[in-house]
Formats: C-alpha cells, sequence, structure tokens
C-alpha cells in the first residue's frame, strides 16, 4: 500500500503541530520516524490514518484521499499501532484482537480464529481469556501488537512499538515487524532507539527520516555514513558510532 503526505500541516490553539510535511512511502518499503519528545510524529501517524484535521495538504492511502475513506475502508488499508492502548479494560484480551477483524464480513468464529492465532503469534496466547485490566503493560502491548496483525492491512504505522517491553522483548517486536515488512508490508515505524532497527533485518533498505518542531529535517538510510551526525544534529548532542558484533551502534553523548 502506497501512502503519500502531499504539503500536510496541523495547526492547533495557534501552533503548528506540523508544517509542510511532504513524504511518499511505495508499497513494501520502511520508514522509520525519530525525533525528540513532542517533535510532531505522533500527529504524522494521526495524519495519515485521517484521525486529525489537516490545516493544509493532503494524504493519500493508495488511489485514494484519507479523508474520503469510511472507517472500514480505512481499516482494510492500514492498521495502527498506538504508545497506548485505549480499549475498555473489562474486555478480555481475545476480544481486543477481535476487534481488530471489525472489517471482515466473516463469522465470529472465523475472527476468534484469526484473533488467536494473532496472539499465538505475537507470544501472549496464554492471555486470551483474561481481561486487559488484569495484563502488565508489556502483555497489553503485545496484546496490541496482536490487534495489529489480526486486521491484516497492507501498511502498519506503529508508535513507539518497544513500548512496556523489556529489551529481549523489543527485540522479539522489532523481530516480528521485520518479518511482517519482508513478506510485503509496508511499514512506518516511530522509534527513539534507532539501534533496535537493525533487528528488522536487511538495514540497508531501512529508510530513517528525523523530525523535529513539526517538520521533516532530513531523510537517509539506517546505515548511511551521515546518520550519526544527522541524529546529533536532530537531538543537539554528539553521536558516537562504534562497531559491536559486526553491526554499528550508536551511543549518544550530551555536551557538557
Amino acid at each position: 500500500m502506497k501512502l503519500r503526505l502531499e504539503d500536510v500541516g496541523v495547526l492547533r490553539k495557534h501552533r503548528a503541530l506540523l508544517e509542510h510535511v511532504s513524504l511518499t512511502l511505495e508499497p513494501g518499503q520502511l520508514l522509520a520516524l525519530v525525533g525528540p519528545n513532542g517533535a510532531g510524529k505522533t500527529t504524522l501517524l494521526r495524519a495519515a490514518l485521517g484521525l486529525t484535521r489537516l490545516s493544509h495538504g493532503s494524504v493519500w492511502l493508495g488511489d485514494a484521499n484519507v479523508s474520503a475513506l469510511t472507517a472500514k475502508q480505512r481499516a482494510a488499508r492500514v492498521a495502527w499501532l498506538p504508545q497506548h492502548s485505549n480499549a475498555a479494560e473489562e474486555l478480555s484480551a481475545l476480544d481486543v484482537v477481535m476487534a481488530a477483524r471489525f472489517r471482515f464480513d466473516e463469522p465470529s468464529a472465523q475472527s476468534e480464529s484469526e484473533a488467536k492465532k494473532a496472539l499465538v503469534r505475537v507470544g501472549v496466547g496464554d492471555v486470551a481469556p483474561r481481561a486487559l485490566a488484569t495484563l502488565s503493560g508489556g502483555e497489553r502491548q503485545r496484546v496490541a501488537l496482536a490487534g495489529l496483525l489480526a486486521q491484516a492491512a497492507p501498511l502498519l504505522l506503529v508508535d513507539e512499538p518497544g513500548n512496556h517491553l523489556d529489551p529481549a522483548q523489543q527485540v522479539d517486536v522489532y523481530r516480528l515487524l521485520g518479518e511482517l515488512w519482508q513478506q510485503g508490508s509496508s511499514v512506518v515505524c516511530v522509534t527513539h532507539d534507532v539501534n533496535l532497527l537493525r533487528h528488522l533485518g536487511n538495514p540497508g533498505e531501512v529508510r530513517v527520516a528525523g523530525v523535529a518542531q513539526g517538520k521533516l529535517r532530513f531523510e537517509c538510510r539506517f546505515t548511511a555514513p551521515e546518520l550519526p551526525d544527522k541524529l546529533g544534529e536532530l537531538f543537539g548532542m554528539t553521536m558516537h558510532s562504534l562497531m559491536l558484533g559486526g553491526h554499528r551502534v550508536l551511543l549518544p553523548e550530551r555536551s557538557p
């Protein structure tokens, strides 16, 4: 699924959250968005989903303007993993993931089967009958990820997918996203830890875009030699590049 933002702007209470943002994600590409807190990364995802009003510009999913799509039509094109789940806590994990199948005209038994498969794939098949309120933060994040899988949309927008997860679980999640990408999904991933991007696989094809003060500041490949300097400028610190185990690792150092 192709995603295209054309001169997108978002204004809230006379403050520009996004300014003149244009980018294109071709089918099967992966783009990582990085930047300081409040830079506009989540707003960019919400704009791509048609969940926030634009002050100017347009967003296209394939050949359709996102503003012209119904909820079901949009859900057939794009799935979203937010930073924090808003699902009702009295629902079971299985109910939450089944709800992600709402775009399909299918029997409930089919929705239940697909939801269970998704929960197993993200490693929490055993929590299916449990109420969301009884789950840990990490378990909730995996349930939300299972919903993303169950929706089976060709474009995935994920906002800090490693939230609430321990380091081993974070690696697992990024590897899963990498598998989905390698299988043909288009992915936009917001992250604060660029080092996790190497677990996606094929790092030379991962695009990294820097966002600050509502504007796109740069774009380059994850393996580009200039990435450490670009990130340093973006965050206002020195970024050191080290080779560990055959992989480049970026470490920040704030100037005194």
